[in-house]
């Protein structure tokens, strides 16, 4: 959970609004919030049952999971997480006219940032 709280608060801007316990990062839920987005994040696994590692059956299935934002401005999105040194490829124009930018979180999901190409702000 704290890495993938750094990634989404830090370097996405999320706030958490609301968690499992009060202990820093480390918690088993956590409700998060960006102006009018909310994510809930949530381990696994409950402390006491986590094993050690991730189990590679579990996190090979999250490749098969994209979370899409709206995001008005794809290109500053893209520049925002270059400045952060998030590994991202330029944004690119889907034939079905939407402008995406796609990045991976810590635990391998997929994220889509997106406007329809006809109204992104630069």
């Amino acid at each position: 959970m704290p890495t993938s709280i750094r990634f989404y608060r830090d370097i996405l801007g999320f706030e958490i609004v609301e968690t499992s316990t009060r202990d820093g990062d480390q918690f088993d839920w956590g409700m998060l919030r960006l102006n009018d987005t909310y994510v809930m994040l949530n381990t696994a696994y409950e402390a006491h049952d986590r094993p050690v590692a991730p189990v590679p059956s579990r996190v090979f299935a999250h490749r098969d999971t994209c979370l899409y934002f709206g995001c008005p401005n794809p290109d500053a999105a893209y520049k925002h997480l270059q400045e952060q040194h998030v590994e991202v490829q330029p944004p690119k124009d889907a034939p079905y006219g939407m402008r995406q930018l796609y990045v991976t979180d810590p635990d391998g999901y997929s994220l889509c940032f997106q406007w329809p190409v006809a109204q992104v702000h630069h």
